[in-house]
């Protein structure tokens, strides 16, 4: 399986309303439930209005589309992550998965992976 590498820091955040999201920028993931509203998008396109973040986060992505059959991709790189003690934030969308680690796991994590047999491309 292929993981390519995202080559920008990005973070996380909690925002009180979608007015200062840059929706332009080529990654900007929203979440919202009756509780929060969660922003993950490039450090330097943090919205001014932001009520919580965490900065600090690289990301990479699996590559292809995933067919909702598919069953453990995610598992598979958390678990393979989790037993070298790399935590993780995890974005989905339609076609593929989203992962990100804290900056300085980020090239551990993903030399971790390829030794796991995940092929990393930039």
């Amino acid at each position: 399986m292929k993981l390519k590498r995202i080559e920008r820091e990005f973070s996380v955040c909690r925002i009180p309303d979608l007015s200062e999201v840059d929706f332009q920028d080529a990654f900007c993931f929203v979440g919202k439930t009756d509780e929060e509203l969660s922003l993950v998008c490039p450090t330097e396109k943090v919205p001014a209005c932001t009520l919580a973040r965490a900065d600090g986060w690289g990301m990479f992505r699996i590559e292809g589309v995933l067919e909702f059959s598919l069953v453990g991709v995610l598992a598979g790189i958390s678990a393979v992550l989790a037993a070298h003690q790399i935590g993780i934030f995890a974005v989905s969308t339609y076609n593929t998965d989203y992962i990100l680690t804290r900056q300085e796991d980020y090239e551990n994590a993903l030399s971790t992976l390829e030794q796991a047999g995940y092929q990393i491309v930039r």
